[in-house]
C-alpha cells in the first residue's frame, strides 16, 4: 500500500466572526468605561436633534457652574459627566479606548470609577473656587457664575495620569513629563478656570497612588499535618 500524504497544515483565516469575538471581548474586559461611552453617544444624538439656542440652555441647566452647583451639586455633578459640549462623539471613543479601557482593565472597574469620580468632583470644585475667588475680587464679571461647563475631561485627565503607574521605567518618567506638559502648558498660557480644573484633576490622579499599587494576595493557610500513626496497637486488656 502507498503510504497516504500528510495533510497539509490548515491556514487560520481572520473571519468576521472572530473579530466581533475579539472586540465583544475587549468591551467586555472594561465595561464601566463603554457603558458610560455608550451612554455619551445616546446624548450626543439628542443634543444633535435641538436647535442652538435649546441646546445652549439645555447643557447650562446641566452645567457644573456656580449657579447649579448652589442649587443642587449633586445633581449637576452627576448629569454634567453624560453630556459633550460641541457634540463631537467619535474622539472621545478614541480617548476612551485608550486611557479609560487599560486604566479600567489594570485597576479593575470599582478603583478606576474611584479614580473617575474624585477626579472629576474635586477638580471641578476647584476650578469653580478659583472662578468663584476672581468673580468676588473683580477679575471676572458675574455673569461667569452661569457659564456653562459640562464635560468628561477632567475624569479622562485624572485616569490619563494615574496609567502613569501603569508604565515602566524610564518610559514612565517620559509619559509623565508629556502629561505635564499637554496640561501644564495651557495653564501657564490661558489661565482659564477649565485649565485649572484640568491640571487639578492631573494632581488628582497622581495622588491616587495607593489604588495604583498591586493587589496584595492573601497568602494559602497551611494546612495542619496529619500525625504519624503509631505502629504499635494497643491492646485491650482482657477481663478474666
Amino acid at each position: 500500500m502507498t503510504p497516504s500524504s500528510p495533510a497539509p497544515p490548515t491556514r487560520h483565516r481572520t473571519t468576521a466572526g472572530s473579530w466581533l469575538r475579539s472586540a465583544g471581548y475587549w468591551i467586555r474586559s472594561a465595561p464601566g468605561t463603554y457603558i458610560w461611552l455608550a451612554a455619551l453617544f445616546v446624548t450626543t444624538v439628542i443634543v444633535h436633534q435641538m436647535s442652538p439656542d435649546f441646546e445652549e440652555d439645555f447643557l447650562r441647566q446641566r452645567s457644573t457652574n456656580i449657579h447649579e452647583l448652589s442649587q443642587d451639586p449633586v445633581r449637576v455633578l452627576i448629569a454634567s459627566a453624560f453630556w459633550i459640549d460641541g457634540g463631537l462623539w467619535f474622539p472621545y471613543a478614541v480617548l476612551y479606548t485608550v486611557f479609560h479601557a487599560p486604566a479600567e482593565r489594570w485597576l479593575g472597574t470599582l478603583r478606576w470609577f474611584a479614580v473617575v469620580v474624585l477626579a472629576h468632583v474635586l477638580a471641578t470644585l476647584a476650578s469653580e473656587g478659583v472662578l468663584a475667588w476672581a468673580i468676588r475680587h473683580g477679575h471676572m464679571a458675574p455673569s461667569a457664575a452661569n457659564t456653562l461647563d459640562v464635560g468628561v475631561s477632567y475624569a479622562l485627565a485624572g485616569v490619563a495620569a494615574v496609567l502613569t503607574y501603569r508604565i515602566p521605567a524610564p518610559w514612565q518618567y517620559v509619559y509623565l513629563f508629556a502629561v505635564l506638559v499637554f496640561y501644564g502648558i495651557p495653564l501657564v498660557t490661558g489661565r482659564t478656570f477649565t485649565d485649572v480644573g484640568h491640571f487639578t484633576a492631573v494632581l488628582i490622579g497622581l495622588a491616587c497612588y495607593p489604588l495604583a499599587r498591586p493587589r496584595s494576595r492573601p497568602r494559602p493557610r497551611s494546612r495542619p499535618r496529619p500525625r504519624p500513626r503509631s505502629r504499635h496497637r494497643t491492646r485491650t486488656p482482657v477481663a478474666q
